[in-house]
C-alpha cells in the first residue's frame, strides 16, 4: 500500500459507491416476470456494517433503479441511496452537500467509465479489479477483489486500517472464545 492511498483514506468519512459492478457482480438476473435480481457478497455487508460501528457513513449512487437495491442498500443502513440518476454528478454534489463533507472526505468505488467524474472529485477514488480500463487508470486505488467478490470489503478494510480502527472493531470477532 502506497503512503499516499493511506493518506487519502485516513480521511474519509463518508463512503459512497456504484451498486452494479462493485456491490454485484455486474450481471442483473431478469426473469420473464421482468424482476430482477442480484447478487450481494456477505463480506462486503459486514463490512459495511463495521463502517457504521466506527461512526462512518455510506450510501450509493446508482444509474438505474431496483427494488432489490432499496432493500439490501435499507438492510445495510446505509445512509444514502440515489437510484435512477443519469447525472451521477449532481447526485454526488447533493450528497456530500447533505452530508456535511467535503469532497477530501470522501471515498468513491466505481467500475465504468460513468463513475470516473466521481473517482477523480473524490479524496479517495477506487475502481474494483475489473473495472473498464479508463476507470482504473483514474483511480487512487484498485481493488484485488473484483465488483461483487469483496472489493466494497477491501476498501473498507483499507479506510478503517488507515484510520487506526481495524483492531478495536474486530476485536470481539478475535477473542470470542
Amino acid at each position: 500500500m502506497n503512503a499516499e492511498v493511506e493518506q487519502r483514506a485516513a480521511r474519509i468519512k463518508l463512503l459512497l459507491m456504484d451498486c452494479d459492478g462493485v456491490l454485484t457482480d455486474g450481471r442483473i438476473w431478469i426473469f420473464e416476470s421482468g424482476e430482477e435480481q442480484k447478487g450481494f457478497h456477505t463480506r462486503d455487508g459486514l463490512g459495511i456494517a463495521l463502517f457504521h460501528r466506527a461512526g462512518l457513513r455510506s450510501g450509493i449512487i446508482s444509474g438505474r433503479t431496483s427494488s432489490a437495491v432499496e432493500t439490501r442498500t435499507r438492510t445495510l443502513g446505509m445512509s444514502f441511496i440515489v437510484q435512477g440518476h443519469e447525472n451521477k454528478v449532481q447526485a454526488f454534489a447533493d450528497v456530500l452537500a447533505q452530508a456535511g463533507v467535503t469532497n477530501a472526505e470522501v471515498a468513491y468505488i466505481g467500475d465504468d467509465l460513468n463513475d470516473i467524474p466521481l473517482i477523480v472529485q473524490s479524496g479517495l477514488g477506487v475502481a474494483v479489479a475489473d473495472a473498464a480500463f479508463e476507470t482504473r487508470e483514474r483511480a487512487h486505488y484498485v481493488t484485488k477483489a473484483a465488483g461483487g467478490f469483496g472489493a466494497v470489503r477491501e476498501v473498507i478494510e483499507l479506510i478503517l486500517k488507515s484510520q487506526g480502527r481495524w483492531d478495536d472493531l474486530i476485536a470481539s470477532y478475535l477473542n470470542a472464545d
